[in-house]
This record gives C-alpha cells, sequence and structure tokens, in this order.
C-alpha cells in the first residue's frame, strides 16, 4: 500500500518581538558571506548568523580568547577566526571576548531562523531497537568517525572560498526532516549531488585527510573525512572508491574519490555533509549556486 507523503516548507517559529518570516534557503545562497562588519568589542564578522552558516571573522589586536556559547573558538595569528551555528542553533548566541588586559566583552548575535523543507508522513517510522550484530559493528565506527574528528590539522583550507566536489542534480538539501505521524524523524545532515558511479569527486578546499574508512561502514559505506582546519571538517558518504589515504595532504579541486551507492543509499550519488566543532554546517552555503 503506498505510504501517503506530503512535501511542506515549515518555518520555525520567529521570536515574539518580530513579525517577519523566516528566511528561505535560495535567499541565503546568494549572500553566503558579505562585507566585514564591525562589532563593539572591535571583532568584524562576514556573513550573517542564520542556523547552519559559517562565518568568517577578525579579531582586533590584544584579543587573547574567543568563545562561542562555552566552545572555544581557535584564533590564527593574524587574527582570523570562524564562528558556526548548528542547524537548531538557538535564537541567542554570545560570543565572549577576552583581552590581554583581563577585559572581557560579551556579543549578543541574533541567530536567524530558516524555513525547513518537511516532508509528512501518516504512518510512524520504521525502525526498532537494533539488533546485537548491528550495534557490534557499528560501535567502532562510531569511535573510527569521533576519532577522526578529534584530529586537529595546521591546514588553512578554511580560508579558501569552497568549490563544489561534485556537480549535478541536488538531490537532498540540508536541514531537511521527515515527520512520521507527527514524530519527527532525523534531519538530513548534508547536501546530496545525484550522480553516476564513478563520477569523480574533488577537495572543496585544502585540507588533510583524517579517516579514510578502510572497509564500507554500515551507514556511511564509503565514507571519507578531511580537516580544513580552525575545527572545520568535511565528510564524503557512499563512495564507490577512495583515491587517497590517511594523513594525505590534499590540495583544492584534487580528486579524492568517487560517486557510488555504498553503505544505505538508494542509488548513486554523493553525500558531503560538515561540521565546525560539533556544529553542522550548510555546505551549500559556503559555495552558493552550482555553475552546472
Amino acid at each position: 500500500m503506498a505510504v501517503p507523503v506530503r512535501a511542506q516548507s515549515a518555518p520555525q517559529p520567529a521570536p515574539a518581538q518580530s513579525a517577519a518570516p523566516a528566511p528561505s534557503g535560495p535567499d541565503f545562497l546568494t549572500r553566503p558571506f558579505g562585507a566585514m562588519r564591525p562589532l563593539s568589542s572591535g571583532i568584524r564578522l562576514s556573513g550573517a548568523p542564520v542556523q547552519g552558516a559559517l562565518l568568517r571573522g577578525t579579531a582586533p589586536r590584544g584579543v587573547t580568547a574567543l568563545d562561542l556559547d562555552g566552545v572555544k573558538v581557535p584564533v590564527a595569528p593574524d587574527g582570523a577566526f570562524l564562528l558556526g551555528f548548528n542547524r537548531d542553533a538557538p535564537p541567542l548566541g554570545v560570543l565572549t571576548v577576552t583581552f590581554a588586559d583581563g577585559q572581557v566583552v560579551t556579543e549578543p548575535l541574533t541567530v536567524e531562523p530558516r524555513a525547513w523543507r518537511r516532508e509528512f508522513v501518516a504512518v510512524a517510522a520504521r525502525g526498532g531497537v537494533p539488533s546485537e550484530a548491528f550495534m557490534a559493528r557499528r560501535k567502532p565506527e562510531l569511535e573510527m568517525i569521533e576519532a577522526a574528528r578529534a584530529r586537529q590539522s595546521d591546514s588553512a583550507g578554511w580560508r579558501q572560498q569552497f568549490i563544489w566536489p561534485a556537480t549535478g542534480r541536488v538531490s537532498g538539501i540540508f536541514g531537511s526532516q521527515r515527520i512520521y505521524a507527527g514524530e519527527p524523524g532525523s534531519f538530513h545532515s548534508g547536501v546530496d549531488v545525484a550522480g553516476t558511479v564513478g563520477t569523480p569527486v574533488v577537495a572543496p578546499a585544502d585540507g588533510v585527510v583524517i579517516l579514510a574508512a578502510p572497509t564500507p561502514f554500515s551507514l556511511e559505506g564509503n565514507l571519507l573525512m578531511i580537516d580544513h582546519g580552525m575545527g572545520l571538517n568535511s565528510a564524503f558518504l557512499h563512495l564507490s572508491a577512495i583515491d587517497v589515504k590517511l594523513g594525505d595532504t590534499v590540495r583544492q579541486g584534487q580528486p579524492i574519490g568517487r560517486i557510488g551507492a555504498t553503505g544505505r543509499a538508494t542509488g548513486p550519488h554523493l553525500h558531503w555533509s560538515m561540521k565546525w566543532n560539533d556544529a553542522r554546517i550548510d555546505p551549500q552555503l559556503l559555495v552558493g549556486p552550482m555553475a552546472q
């Protein structure tokens, strides 16, 4: 029996003091970064604080530490840094700026909500308790992913303008979610690009390989992860082949793998996801519209 599915773009509720509609994805894709704007502390940010967004910033001389909502923000010797906002970031973030003379300045950052695509399904999600056999396989996979994200490199790829790792039809967008009989499922953590098996995948920016799965993972299939520095990393899922190895330094545009359908995938595609520390980042906000 066919399962009825109703697609809907359902905006997150806006703060009570604002009646403005939540901004949509396409609007943000036209402005991934903007002019540097100064804050009272002298911090300058490029881009708008938005759910799923990555901002670039510069700190004035004399700043010794930055902290975003309790998370330490690495700062380069020239004062450059990144700030990332999770898909479900709350409406207010606090950037704490510490100066060499002991002065501490707190900068409130209003985080704009986004309208996430939702699909409403009339039946409960399939699932249940994972089998012991699955969990026995899954546990070391998760440990490898966690260990990879703990690796820090001195890559300067985070400074670059990112490029698409593959081109084709965008078949899945960041943040989309299915609602099963009123219960929300997991949101989509990256962007999907459909393609034929064997289509090359290139590095979206310079980086260091922090994970090249030795065998296909149960969900991700052939998984490749690259650290771009300053807490920012990319993951590439479902590959048919991985063309680099752990510890390799890669350059932007360098072939790193090939599109596939390994792991839990319904067809050949590249799933590209990004994280800044623990925040899930929307890759499309970094690269903008795809040039076909």
